[in-house]
């Protein structure tokens, strides 16, 4: 799992409602953020581990997650669905090159482009290099799961 899954499941759990903040995250909506939800369904399984031990943790984790992969959520990122994807079909990975970057350096924002075999694929734009990455591999695969469509210079992909 995920930083964003984690705290996907955080919020199901409502943890964020008993997270003890400074004044400067709780004005910033802190008991909201992604980072601090996953952080802290981290320490609470750690410290099921450490006062129960192995067998209480694993419990838990089997009752948080078991309903979790009996549902049809991706539970890969987009990045490595399409490594799985195009080394299957193209014995190729893709690669991901920072394209544009603006913006003042509290609001950066990032254009990234993904090729396989120097050929693009797509762009994505996000507020992280990551993010954008992860963008653009969506598009990739939206584009090549269509249909079973491939790049636009399929030949040169052998």
């Amino acid at each position: 799992m995920n930083a964003r899954q984690l705290a996907a499941l955080a919020r199901r759990l409502g943890l964020g409602a008993h997270l003890l903040l400074g004044r400067g995250e709780e004005r910033q909506a802190g008991h909201e953020k992604p980072s601090l939800l996953a952080d802290a369904l981290e320490a609470v399984l750690a410290a099921v581990y450490l006062d129960g031990g192995l067998e209480a943790a694993a419990r838990l984790t089997d009752c948080w997650f078991s309903p979790l992969m009996e549902t049809d959520l991706p539970w890969q990122d987009f990045k490595t669905s399409l490594q799985e994807l195009t080394q299957a079909r193209y014995k190729a990975s893709p690669s991901y090159h920072l394209t544009a970057e603006s913006g003042p350096g509290h609001a950066r924002h990032f254009r990234v482009e993904v090729r396989l075999q120097d050929l693009p694929l797509a762009q994505g734009e996000g507020r992280s290099k990551k993010q954008a990455a992860q963008a653009a591999a969506c598009r990739a695969l939206e584009t090549l799961q269509g249909e079973g469509a491939a790049p636009e210079n399929d030949d040169a992909l052998g």
